[in-house]
């Protein structure tokens, strides 16, 4: 990656502020609906928020997490270009970066101790703002894995594993695809939970009380 140890200090720095920033948290307690670590699952994603009963919290979780992921690429990618001067793919690679680091943020956030979410929507968030066409293949097969199933576990895994791989028989290994594989790795990590529970049959469907 052809870019100086300044700008991918700062891509890294503003990706990881933004992608750290706890929307599910901030917006649970401003609702005064306490502390949603305290309930279902104990993240601070869309899924836990919407166990408070409030769908338009929870929908507006999701947005927020989704567009704090596309907002990194973006802002990587001008802050690459204007400041920094980068070629074209030099500016798309920091917004790779900066993309990945917010991922990194809603995962591992700095201000609840390194216990962040799942990274679902953060993740859709990074590819809508690096590689829409994923962003929407991902959402085709959570949606159609989701519709089947009634698992949300279940389709977020599938969707993370599928992406990588058609970034791959696309494009090869560049650096997207690393990209998305790292991702995909640490989202399956946070899933392990669930994973554990989908191998006993115990992982609770869509519309159900969740852990």
């Amino acid at each position: 990656m052809d870019l100086p140890i300044p700008c991918l200090l700062a891509v890294a720095v503003i990706g990881y502020g933004l992608g750290s920033t706890p929307f599910g948290l901030l917006l649970t307690r401003a609702a005064g609906l306490g502390d949603v670590r305290t309930i279902g699952s104990g993240n601070i994603g869309a899924t836990n928020v919407l166990r408070t009963g409030n769908k338009s919290l929870a929908a507006t979780t999701l947005l927020l997490d989704l567009l704090k992921g596309a907002a990194a690429v973006l802002v990587g990618i001008w802050l690459a270009s204007h400041l920094f001067h980068a070629s074209p793919t030099g500016a798309y690679n920091a917004g790779l970066a900066a993309g990945f680091t917010a991922f990194l943020g809603h995962l591992f956030p700095v201000w609840l101790k390194f216990k962040g979410g799942k990274g679902v929507a953060t993740y859709i968030g990074v590819l809508l703002g690096a590689a829409p066409l994923l962003a929407a293949v991902f959402c085709v097969i959570w949606l159609t894995v989701a519709g089947v199933s009634r698992l949300s576990s279940l389709a977020a895994l599938i969707a993370s594993i599928a992406t990588p791989l058609l970034a791959f028989a696309t494009g090869g290994a560049g650096v997207m695809f690393y990209l998305l594989a790292a991702m995909t790795l640490l989202v399956l990590w946070k899933h392990r939970d669930n994973i554990a529970r989908l191998r006993r049959g115990e992982e609770s469907k869509i519309g159900n009380s969740a852990n």
